[in-house]
């Protein structure tokens, strides 16, 4: 059946350098833990300004990779955004710690420093200043604070300056979930090497792919040997065959996935380039549209890496009626995102009601996500402005 979209939502820039990566691969006998995994990891160590890269099979596994090596544990609190894909506060509860969320920034919508500044100070006083931060109810009796997870939402670092000196104050772990911001820059840094450790994923509609795929970025040499142990089921680089140090996971990345991570990596400025080119059109051919508030860069970003296009409806624009018109046009949208703390597993293990996080909530309602990749065209850019704005001016648009 033909796809009714006349515009994919997203789409993975591939050429033929990537099929003859993948196609070199499949003339070896090495499908798993080979070369081209060596030189994949080394190839991003280097992007994000690190000593080490551990590959693995998706971001969320990285992520829980990187609360193993911290040492996060049952009831240890953990302060981070509930204005992210799941996987980041689900990462902690993997290992039953407990994600204490603090409100974003309405610009950027990235983890508010002036909050979590605050929240770190209260939740160290204890008592009724700390509650205020605690979820209304959790299973696990809460902790003590020790990290700080972090998000840089849809391709722009978090406000690292003031986080890492919260940090510092209070001797937080930072951990940077880059998963979208692959490429960015804040104050000239690259993104993943801004925390003890950071995190990208390389999903189809992200900077580079592999199809599925994430990796650890790191500085920190134990970690990431105790990060490669626990991706290849807990062995250590001193066991023999079936023999295992400790308990670890399946999460280890293909010799063909990490060949195709790695032409990809080769051609990160080019594909970095069109993205910005993409995301351009959209500015210069939304900038007029009174409805839709564009996406604005904080001061401390040096370099956007453009994940995602998302825009912000007008508050009297019911956005569920816009995504059904875009749609009959044969333009796809999303909502883009639903806040964690309002999930229904979240509500019903700690208690979070509407208004706890009233930014977060404010985004999720409002924020629509567009058609964006790197092999868009001009004009299928303009043809998704037409129709949002046709959708946002017509009646029955407010």
């Amino acid at each position: 059946m033909a796809d009714k979209f006349k515009v994919p939502m997203s789409s993975p820039d591939l050429t033929e350098a990537e099929r003859r990566a993948v196609a070199q691969v499949l003339d070896t006998p090495r499908l798993s833990m080979g070369p081209e995994l060596a030189a994949f990891e080394a190839a991003l160590a280097a992007t994000a300004g690190v000593a080490h890269a551990v590959a693995v099979s998706s971001g969320t596994a990285a992520l829980h990779l990187c609360v193993r090596a911290a040492g996060l544990g049952v009831g240890d609190l953990v302060l981070t955004t509930p204005f992210s894909f799941v996987a980041s506060a689900n990462a902690l509860l993997y290992e039953r710690a407990i994600p204490v969320f603090v409100d974003v920034d309405l610009q950027t919508g990235n983890i508010d420093p002036e909050q979590v500044a605050a929240a770190a100070a209260d939740l160290a006083a204890g008592d009724q200043e700390a509650r205020r931060w605690l979820p209304r109810r959790s299973p696990d009796p809460a902790g003590r604070l020790k990290a700080l997870l972090t998000v840089d939402v849809f391709g722009q670092p978090a406000d690292y300056g003031k986080l890492k000196r919260t940090a510092e104050q209070h001797g937080l772990t930072v951990l940077e979930d880059s998963s979208e911001s692959l490429g960015a820059a804040y104050r000239g840094l690259p993104a993943g090497g801004l925390g003890e450790a950071g995190v990208f994923a390389f999903y189809p509609n992200k900077q580079i792919t592999t199809g599925e795929g994430g990796a650890v970025v790191t500085d920190r040499e134990d970690w990431a040997e105790h990060m490669r142990s626990l991706r290849n089921q807990g062995r250590s680089q001193t066991d023999g065959w079936l023999e295992h140090t400790q308990l670890g996971y399946n999460y280890r990345l293909d010799e063909l996935s990490a060949a195709l991570g790695r032409a990809q990596l080769e051609r990160l400025e080019e594909l970095l380039l069109r993205r910005e080119q993409v995301a351009g059109w959209y500015q210069a051919r939304l900038g007029g549209l009174a409805q839709v508030e564009l996406p604005e860069l904080s001061e401390g970003t040096t370099r956007p890496s453009w994940f995602v296009y998302v825009v912000r409806l007008s508050g009297g624009v019911e956005r569920a009626r816009v995504i059904r018109a875009l749609e009959q046009d044969g333009i796809p949208s999303r909502a883009y995102f639903t806040p964690i703390h309002l999930q229904p597993y979240m509500v019903e293990r700690f208690g979070y009601r509407p208004g706890d996080f009233p930014v977060t909530e404010e985004l999720g309602d409002r924020s629509l996500a567009l058609p964006f990749s790197g092999v868009m065209t001009e004009a299928q850019v303009d043809l998704v402005g037409e129709s949002l704005e046709r959708t946002t001016t017509r009646p029955g648009g407010n």
